[in-house]
């Protein structure tokens, strides 16, 4: 473990010998330390009090730490000796960079880094900075520390890392309003169509057999339902022409141990869903929960003899009715512009991105990512040219045309 106080200043870093009281003078009483594996219960014991994001939370950052043997960094921010702020990344490779990113890499979204309620009432940009150059001074390896698709905000706090030069992700984060309840969102969304939908689906349903909406309650049931996501996954991605970031076998454990592990809790923090009909799985969702907020992880659906009749959707809207009979406030389907989110969302977040270079290989690192945000940006948000890609990538691959069924995400 290494204990140190540093100043940032964006361009250049400097580090003053390990000791509290080389801090500025109204950051009197913060101290730092940066620490690897061996941090990660403390990690996990600040997280019951501390406010953050599913992807920063406690389970998921064990179960990553443990599943895919990544190289930990933990850096703490405390005040009076009590933690405030902490950081759980890990550092990955890029090339002939390092790189140290929010643990989970593309399945950690709507990132919120666990913080001390009170302290963020009065966060300031120095302390953060002092976090930051000490990890720079703990691990002189890293070239750059890449903190992307930051929450703006969480439940109405704002996010501290924002007072950090940032820029905007190229995607959009769509949710929907569940105020008044499941009723009162149909009356907002073209409820009688998704209705005579709703019961048009049932009745093709029945024509092939028994259907039902499952929650998985058991391991044997996770594992069911995995073993189905990660099939869909990987017949999509391939027909997509687009790597399968469900394809590492230690993503596919995390995942595994994840679920399952929720299974344990009083309220089960990650929960999957899928609908089954005629015996066989063909739509599946993972979700996690954040105070009055659902959050949709990841869905797929089966492309078989049924795919037709969009049983994705038909799967949303029974999940987003449990949402709304249960209390929740927001149903989000975070990260993707997709048709299927549009028939429902009516809150849009656009989603932020931190770069800090800690050395000169850092610094062009980030350039280049600067640009490929803004290049992702300009090829998302023109229709035509997001079609033409999408389009491209299917042919590079070897993949007609899709069939006009639900996209997934």
């Amino acid at each position: 473990m290494v204990d140190a106080s540093a100043s940032f200043d964006g361009n250049r870093l400097t580090a003053t010998e390990p000791s509290p009281r080389a801090l500025p003078k109204d950051a009197a009483g913060l101290s730092v330390w940066v620490a690897g594996a061996e941090a990660l219960a403390a990690y996990a014991g600040f997280c019951r009090s501390a406010l953050c994001a599913p992807a920063q939370g406690a389970i998921w950052i064990l179960n990553w730490a443990a599943q895919v043997r990544l190289d930990p960094i933990v850096a703490t921010l405390a005040l009076e000796g009590k933690p405030v702020l902490a950081l759980a990344l890990e550092v990955t490779r890029r090339g002939p960079f390092r790189v140290a990113r929010f643990m989970g890499g593309r399945h950690a979204n709507g990132n919120f880094a666990a913080a001390d309620p009170q302290w963020l009432a009065r966060a300031d940009v120095a302390a953060i900075r002092t976090l930051l150059a000490a990890i720079a001074r703990a691990r002189p390896d890293i070239d750059l520390i890449a903190l992307e698709r930051l929450l703006p905000d969480l439940d109405g706090v704002a996010n501290p890392l924002a007072s950090l030069d940032h820029f905007a992700s190229p995607n959009l984060a769509l949710a929907v309003d569940l105020d008044g309840g499941f009723d009162a969102l149909l009356a907002r969304a073209s409820g009688k169509r998704k209705r005579k939908k709703h019961r048009s689906q049932t009745r093709k349903f029945e024509a092939v057999g028994s259907h039902r909406r499952i929650t998985a309650a058991t391991p044997d049931e996770v594992n069911r339902l995995l073993d189905a996501f990660f099939e869909m996954k990987e017949s999509r991605f391939r027909k997509m022409g687009i790597a399968n970031v469900f394809g590492d076998d230690h993503t596919r454990a995390f995942f595994r141990a994840l679920f399952g592990q929720a299974l344990a809790e009083q309220k089960p923090s990650f929960v999957l869903h899928g609908l089954e009909v005629a015996g066989r799985l063909r739509a599946v969702t993972g979700s996690s929960f954040l105070g009055k907020r659902v959050i949709c992880e990841f869905g797929a659906i089966s492309e078989d003899d049924l795919a037709h009749t969009s049983p994705g959707d038909f799967l949303f809207f029974d999940n987003i009715q449990e949402a709304c009979e249960t209390g929740f406030e927001v149903y989000d389907f975070s990260v993707g512009d997709e048709p299927y989110k549009r028939l429902w969302c009516d809150i849009e977040t656009r989603h932020f991105e931190v770069l800090v270079p800690l050395t000169l290989k850092g610094r062009a690192l980030a350039q280049g990512l600067r640009q490929g945000t803004r290049l992702k940006a300009f090829v998302k948000n023109s229709p035509v040219v997001w079609k033409l890609t999408k389009m491209l990538r299917r042919k590079a691959a070897g993949q007609p045309a899709p069939a006009p069924v639900e996209d997934d995400s």
